[in-house]
């Protein structure tokens, strides 16, 4: 009984104190912050507006923290010069000319030649990175894989997530993903420019090549006719032609019939596919074949992403050299 009434003496005092709480809340706070809610809605949702405005903004702080997040050493003045587009210097410009002066002087470039030199940076590095990751590929397909990492799209998305988009010093404003693709091209250059090529290709390696972890490189081959594909790829490295052969069938026809097909050459299963039809199913044995030639089977082994620029020296110096013999 003791217990019981402690108990209640205290949810009684609990009681009080909500009450005591409660008279401090007016009766006006409720339709107030429910007009002011009629009100913000009806005027739509804010602008963006850039990290720049803030008043806590400093430029030489953020690109010293971008540096640092990255874990490389930037030279500044190179890495300011990465982020300034050629937008903004005209913009300045004619700010400067609108309050009388005539020869403004900025102090800062834009990156017109980084932009340059970083997109013939990461083109060079990722197809090195693929020649000898992906070894048994042919080289048309390496190209559609370096393609595909290095489109517009693609950059702006590795971009977007190092955190450039506050620190890009451009007119436009949201940054679209132009701005943001060639800002990560000269971002490469200057890294190049400051801390030499071994690691502009780690760079290039973990960031853009990353891209390729836990994906389907057969996604990036578009191969329209397997086994067209599958045939000259035997006649060019003069494999027996092969030849799809029916292993078996049921449910024959059903509408739930299925073919499992089996493709040979010289007496040897290259691989096996299955399909409502006997055309699916031999469009889909010789994909697993291609799949099991090429290396890129659904179980293959990961892609080495721990190449340095010594293991892929080789395919990048025959890189170099037939650009060379190109131009000449």
């Amino acid at each position: 009984m003791m217990l019981f009434s402690v108990t209640r003496s205290l949810l009684r005092g609990a009681q009080r104190i909500d009450t005591h709480r409660n008279r401090d809340v007016h009766r006006w706070v409720a339709p107030t912050l429910r007009e002011l809610r009629r009100r913000r809605e009806k005027m739509g949702p804010e602008a963006e507006l850039p990290r720049s405005s803030h008043s806590d903004w400093n430029y030489n702080a953020e690109i010293f923290a971008f540096g640092k997040r990255l874990q490389e050493s930037f030279d500044p003045n190179v890495l300011q010069q990465a982020f300034t587009h050629q937008s903004f210097i005209e913009q300045e410009i004619r700010k400067q000319a609108a309050v009388g002066i005539e020869q403004p002087v900025l102090g800062v470039t834009d990156n017109r030649d980084l932009i340059v030199q970083g997109e013939r940076l990461i083109a060079d590095n990722v197809e090195a990175f693929l020649l000898t990751a992906l070894s048994r590929l042919p080289r048309q397909f390496i190209s559609s894989i370096r393609e595909a990492l290095t489109s517009e799209a693609q950059l702006a998305h590795v971009s977007s997530h190092l955190g450039t988009k506050d620190i890009i010093m451009a007119a436009e404003f949201p940054v679209g993903d132009a701005l943001m693709a060639s800002t990560l091209k000269a971002i490469v250059a200057a890294l190049q420019r400051s801390s030499g090529d071994e690691r502009c290709f780690l760079f290039v390696r973990d960031f853009i090549c990353g891209q390729l972890n836990q994906r389907d490189l057969y996604e990036y081959l578009h191969i329209p006719d397997p086994l067209r594909m599958l045939q000259e790829y035997c006649k060019e490295r003069e494999i027996a032609e092969p030849e799809p052969r029916l292993i078996g069938n049921v449910g024959k026809n059903t509408l739930l019939a299925a073919y499992n097909v089996g493709i040979y050459s010289d007496r040897k299963l290259l691989g096996t596919g299955y399909g409502e039809n006997q055309m699916t199913a031999v469009q889909e044995a010789a994909s697993d074949c291609l799949r099991q030639l090429f290396g890129t089977e659904v179980h293959m082994k990961p892609v080495d992403f721990r190449l340095t620029l010594k293991d892929c020296a080789r395919h990048m110096a025959q890189h170099t050299s037939g650009k060379v013999e190109t131009r000449q």
